[in-house]
């Protein structure tokens, strides 16, 4: 999601604030049962016991010290706005590794599901635009994978198999859509779930990819992903989920063009 006000700016950094938090109570909540973990092993015990605890402690502890790295690369990509090339594998794990953590801890902190995802999806942008701001190259081959709730619930026409199907009555965005990829040359794909999606990437082989979905479809869509550029475009559902979404067609544009002029 790239935003150029700078309210909207504002208020995205308090968004990936949240994540990123919880991030840090995780790894806090993990180091102390590391900690618990070395006073059970200090404490006398029968020698195979202990070597076992010992040797299961010795893991937790590289694993520890790989998301240290993983939580303090983050951090700092996401305040300097630089891609740290050497620590994208442990920032990787420190976010997949710790998401269900933080967001069950979120959660039993009363925060809104939703809202801990959507802070998940601004960082993982923030990421994506670092990334390829640091690679400096232009990508050729976009994505825009939609989801077929976009299209108008009473709609006849098969789109899910071609787009060009829509007749373009424009009683949803689908047209729109097409609209944009023409102008931009980028691919639409509309996916009926996660397997679709899955496969078309396969298939289509794309350089990045703009994700219109859900928060939660998006989240698991994010991580399903390694190595491929993904900016998500949270939808809006103002008739509720998965009937006559909505999606804001400036931002998926200002994603695109991001890609298209290299940053």
């Amino acid at each position: 999601m790239f935003l150029v006000q700078e309210n909207n700016n504002s208020s995205n950094k308090v968004k990936k604030r949240v994540f990123v938090g919880l991030l840090a109570c995780s790894f806090v909540i993990l180091m102390a049962i590391v900690a618990f973990a070395w006073w059970v092993v200090t404490r006398p015990a029968i020698f195979l016991n202990k070597f076992i605890l010992t040797v299961a402690l010795a893991c937790v502890i590289i694993l520890i010290i790989l998301l240290a790295f993983g939580i303090g690369g983050l951090v700092w990509s996401l305040w300097r706005s630089k891609n740290v090339v050497s620590l994208q594998s442990a920032m990787h794990t420190a976010i997949n590794f710790l998401f269900p953590l933080a967001l069950s801890l979120g959660k039993w902190f009363g925060m809104d599901e939703m809202k801990i995802k959507n802070s998940y999806i601004q960082v993982s942008n923030q990421l994506a635009k670092t990334k390829t701001n640091n690679k400096h190259e232009i990508i050729e081959r976009v994505m825009i994978l939609a989801p077929h709730c976009l299209q108008w619930a009473h709609c006849p026409h098969k789109i899910t198999i071609d787009v060009n199907n829509c007749k373009g009555c424009g009683k949803c965005p689908i047209a729109d859509l097409i609209k944009l990829v023409k102008k931009h040359d980028a691919y639409l794909m509309i996916a009926t779930g996660g397997t679709m999606a899955r496969k078309a990437i396969k298939e289509y082989r794309p350089q990045a990819v703009v994700a219109v979905a859900c928060e939660r479809d998006l989240t698991s869509g994010i991580q399903d992903v390694v190595g491929l550029p993904v900016v998500g475009v949270v939808n809006e559902r103002p008739e509720g989920p998965c009937t006559n979404t909505r999606v804001d067609l400036n931002k998926v544009e200002e994603a695109i063009k991001f890609f298209k002029q290299g940053g």
